[in-house]
């Protein structure tokens, strides 16, 4: 089996028809660049959320879960 991978990978190194192990990590790379600044966002619209029913209820948001 770890033979059969690294045949796969030397194969995929130098193809020269297709997509290279090098354009995988790029593509890899840009796709977990996008999803982290999407999750950031996501996450500060929730914290702000929180912050402000928190707020509401007469809490300091540092008591969540109290």
């Amino acid at each position: 089996m770890k033979l059969f991978k690294l045949k796969t990978l030397r194969d995929l190194k130098d193809d020269e028809e297709g997509v290279t192990v090098v354009e995988y990590g790029i593509a890899l790379a840009i796709a977990v660049g996008i999803g982290s600044a999407i999750y950031g966002v996501v996450s500060t619209g929730v914290f702000t959320q929180l912050s402000g029913a928190a707020t509401i209820l007469g809490q300091t948001p540092g008591q969540y879960g109290d």
